[in-house]
């Protein structure tokens, strides 16, 4: 699984990913860039974070991965991780059924709520409601994407009865990302899987396990369908991949810096040495 680069190459990385035996590629959401923040960003120092932002262009990642299925066949693509409760549900909802049935069900919705306080009040949307707001996001989104009449009611929302068509043959998978015990929790509830921020071996190897408790709580560690999507910052070697599959880690997320032809000659040279061997 690769992590998104420079969008001027998305297409040439699209397909170098594809035949490099890569099976899925994700992709970043940043809205905006605040000139100033209320917010710590909870996995790297925050000042370096903004840096990064402030500096980086990022494509809307339905667009972006609409872009890159037009020409691949085989590759799957989710968003790591889309600010959910920041968005109508309804309209996300249209925009993840209609990429789901054009590219023959190569996508998920990797959900979180993303640490910007800025993304919610600039949005009108209360950041302390956020998590009920998430819980009830998935729910609708659900819902909407069965294809049958649908109705919504609570504090926040007041839908239907509505139905959306066309939706997609089969449920789009539902992922959800965080390190929190709430994180970890909400993916084990409502979700088909769990997408780790970056992190090293044994942090991910700790985090696996405490979701596996959360699993167990909730009725869903038999499931044999649940995805555990991994980034590894330490891990090197197709080895370090295995070990990782051994902790329980289903998909695996590496990233490449540069662009150009040097980014494809990364994604090339990582599927001959590591996807080959795993």
């Amino acid at each position: 699984m690769l992590s998104r680069g420079e969008y001027r190459d998305f297409h040439a990385i699209a397909r170098a990913a594809e035949t490099s035996g890569f099976s899925s590629i994700t992709m970043p959401d940043s809205l905006f860039y605040p000139r100033a923040t209320e917010s710590v960003y909870p996995y790297a120092d925050t000042d370096n974070i903004r840096a990064y932002i402030s500096t980086t262009g990022f494509i809307e990642p339905f667009i972006a991965m609409t872009w890159m299925a037009a020409v691949t066949k085989t590759l799957r693509f989710y968003p790591a991780v889309m600010k959910v409760p920041v968005r109508q549900p309804l309209v996300l909802a249209k925009a993840l059924s209609s990429l789901a049935v054009i590219s023959d069900n190569r996508v998920s919705l990797g959900a979180g709520l993303g640490p910007w306080r800025e993304d919610f009040t600039y949005n009108g949307v209360a950041f302390e409601k956020r998590g009920r707001l998430m819980d009830e996001c998935i729910e609708i989104i659900r819902g909407a994407l069965r294809g049958d009449y649908f109705e919504f009611h609570s504090a926040n929302y007041d839908i239907g009865p509505m139905k959306m068509n066309p939706v997609p043959g089969k449920p789009v998978p539902i992922l959800y990302g965080g390190h929190s015990q709430a994180a970890l929790a909400r993916a084990a509830r409502l979700c088909d899987g769990w997408i780790s921020a970056n992190a090293d071996t044994d942090t991910l190897k700790g985090l696996i396990k405490q979701l596996n408790v959360q699993r167990e709580r909730y009725g869903t560690l038999n499931r044999p369908d649940f995805e555990i999507h991994v980034m590894d910052i330490s891990a090197s070697n197709a080895d370090d991949f295995k070990l990782l599959a051994d902790f329980g880690a289903t998909d695996m997320v590496t990233g490449f810096a540069g662009e150009g032809q040097q980014m494809l000659d990364q994604i090339r040279r990582f599927g001959d040495k590591v996807i080959a061997k795993i």
